[in-house]
């Protein structure tokens, strides 16, 4: 009677606004062959028993236990990929020895595409295992390295956004690891357009192509200008760094004259497909050109507390200059992979921003009033403001969007079953553990299950 493809009963956690999670009870989600939402019904709802009688004795159905809840994947905004293997180390360092002394001589690694087949499984793996069902990929300057992450993003059911990393300017990059030449950088970055727009194809939950200066300091003129022409030629995704830290931030003011914001800007790379990492010395007419372009900004709660020098006013871009954020891991600027660990790091790092750290200073000078955000606000930058950020129908529960979720168990949570769904909420997103996470789903297809 009804034509659903699939029927799944159960709770689920979603975000409905910037600040409010909507509560799903005992809801039916109805699944196209796409692996899309094509209807939620409620059990106040009149087709609420029939639905159950059709779908309840056959295959199609599946109802999630007691104790056990629903969440959307995670949606990891930053991720370098190729750094993997040393996440957890040298993070005691200034950015630009860290990036020097330990990371190039690492991302240079990645010409041999076995070395980068291991890893890049691993990580997928990982990620996948944590929930993240989405992940927008920094790899290196090896095309084909590149095209194997998205490979394994393909095969393994992650939805993939991957970007081949330029970095062009001879004088600014070591001669061991650079683009041999602009030209190069350009051809090599459109082949993998077109490359990864072919594997999409036979896709099901879908990987993107996406133009990746890794940022200003790293790359010409010429170099960032083609890339914006590439950007607007395939209507494609753009991400980079943008204002990160006291030396990356004042580098472009001292080349430029002006701020990451107006001169990405002027190359043509921010767009409503961009997606600029970090951003914690942005202006308000900085802010402002973001949602005038529709650029997005990710931010890195744990990787900025130790290479940002500053904390992103997240309160403000959200709710004052109406910006999209959604939040990364940077993997391995930040330690952790789990986006449970950046939301709480967020709300932290919100606080710290909003109170004040130097006792010195008397309480109403001591922070940026305003700027504590709250746990839902987190989440919604981990799952809704992540989709929003891609452009993707990704991120929430709720009809048209891609059935990508977590099967997540109160099991060892102190709950005592005198807590309110909202409270049960809470202590899964503040007390999760791996081993919690029980299934995970990417477009209606199992990509994990413990």
């Amino acid at each position: 009677m009804f034509g659903f493809y699939k029927v799944v009963k159960g709770t689920a956690f979603t975000s409905q606004s910037i600040t409010e999670v909507a509560i799903l009870e005992d809801y039916l989600f109805c699944l196209n062959q796409e692996g899309l939402i094509e209807k939620l019904i409620a059990p106040t709802d009149d087709i609420y028993e029939a639905t159950l009688v059709e779908y309840q004795e056959t295959t199609h159905y599946t109802e999630i236990p007691k104790g056990h809840f629903i969440l959307p994947g995670f949606i990891d905004l930053h991720v370098h990929a190729p750094q993997w293997p040393q996440s957890g180390l040298a993070l005691d360092k200034p950015l630009y020895d860290w990036l020097n002394t330990y990371t190039f001589p690492l991302e240079a690694k990645y010409g041999d595409v076995t070395f980068a087949k291991q890893v890049y499984e691993h990580l997928v793996d990982e990620l996948l295992s944590l929930g993240t069902t989405t992940v927008l990929y920094f790899g290196t300057i090896h095309k084909k390295a590149n095209l194997v992450l998205a490979e394994v993003c393909a095969t393994k059911g992650q939805r993939g956004l991957v970007g081949k990393v330029v970095m062009d300017d001879p004088e600014a990059n070591p001669d061991y690891y650079r683009d041999s030449s602009t030209e190069k950088a350009l051809k090599d970055t459109e082949d993998f357009i077109k490359e990864i727009k072919e594997l999409s194809k036979h896709t099901k939950q879908g990987v993107y192509p996406v133009v990746t200066p890794r940022f200003i300091p790293s790359c010409t003129e010429e170099g960032l200008r083609g890339l914006g022409d590439l950007a607007q030629k395939y209507d494609v995704h753009v991400q980079s760094h943008c204002s990160e830290s006291d030396w990356a931030h004042q580098f472009v003011y001292d080349k430029f004259g002006q701020s990451d914001t107006h001169s990405l800007k002027e190359f043509g790379l921010l767009t409503d497909k961009s997606v600029m990492a970090h951003c914690g010395f942005l202006s308000d007419d900085d802010a402002t050109t973001f949602r005038e372009t529709g650029t997005a900004v990710a931010h890195c709660p744990i990787s900025n507390a130790y290479f940002g020098n500053t904390v992103t006013r997240v309160k403000q871009l959200l709710h004052d200059f109406q910006v999209d954020v959604g939040l990364g891991t940077d993997i391995s600027g930040g330690f952790s992979p789990s986006l449970y660990d950046n939301m709480k790091q967020a709300v932290m790092s919100s606080r710290m921003l909003n109170d004040g750290v130097d006792f010195e200073q008397a309480p109403e000078n001591r922070g940026v009033s305003g700027s504590n955000i709250t746990l839902n606000e987190a989440f919604y930058l981990a799952t809704s403001g992540g989709g929003k950020a891609l452009s993707l129908p990704i991120g929430e529960l709720k009809e048209g969007y891609s059935w990508d979720i977590q099967v997540v168990s109160t099991e060892h949570l102190p709950i005592f079953g005198i807590e309110t769904l909202e409270e049960t909420f809470q202590k899964l997103i503040y007390l999760m553990k791996p081993e919690q996470i029980r299934e995970v789903w990417v477009q209606d297809q199992l990509v994990y299950k413990q």
